[in-house]
């Protein structure tokens, strides 16, 4: 962060925190980023982050907000552009895997929420994300399954379930290599597998 950010409007200065916070995650534990640390980063005082921001857990919830934004977003578009429901799942789960290269300190955020026991607003929106994520997929697969694409047989929770859980493995792998860009190597080949376990057979 540059001293850019010292002057900034009110949604600049939210919009830049987030940013900052994201990419602080992608260097450290998420649990271990103060607000301290936050405006050190950002090259202000703590006062000016708590003129935007009433306290660390506000923070965490536009982190979230701005993650959920995104990434729906992203794999909307994805979905939209594709020529068919077996294309869109693949086009969804690549654009998902590119988010996550992209942004290396997202999943550990999400991965640090959903275990957390308190229940915060950044714990409730990341599993309206999830439920959200989980939905999209649910229409991709019963459409693939009306135009004949997929099983008809294949439960469309199941596949969705283990569609989330793929690339959740593919993550997890890539932050015990410690190496999130080796990510998108691996992706194409993990989802051809996958699209054989639900294809249709003719």
């Amino acid at each position: 962060m540059t001293s850019k950010s010292k002057h900034l409007p009110a949604n600049e200065r939210r919009a830049v925190t987030v940013e900052a916070v994201v990419e602080l995650a992608a260097k450290q534990n998420p649990d271990n980023i103060t607000t301290a640390a936050i405006a050190k980063y950002m090259n202000v005082t703590q006062g000016a982050l708590f003129r935007h921001f009433p306290n660390k857990e506000a923070i965490w919830q536009a982190v979230m907000e701005w993650l959920a934004e995104r990434l729906l977003a992203r794999v909307d578009k994805a979905a939209k552009s594709a020529v068919s429901q077996l294309a869109a799942l693949e086009a969804v789960f690549m654009t998902h895997i590119e988010f996550v290269s992209a942004y290396p300190g997202v999943p550990r955020m999400l991965f640090g929420e959903l275990q957390r026991a308190e229940d915060t607003a950044a714990k409730r929106i990341t599993r309206t994300l999830i439920r959200k994520y989980a939905e999209r997929l649910a229409v991709l697969i019963e459409k693939g399954k009306a135009e004949g694409e997929i099983d008809p047989a294949i439960n469309t929770l199941a596949a969705g379930t283990l569609f989330i859980g793929t690339i959740q493995g593919l993550v997890m792998q890539s932050l015990l290599d410690g190496d999130a860009g080796n990510i998108e190597d691996k992706a194409a080949g993990v989802f051809a597998i996958y699209r054989r376990g639900i294809e249709h057979s003719r």
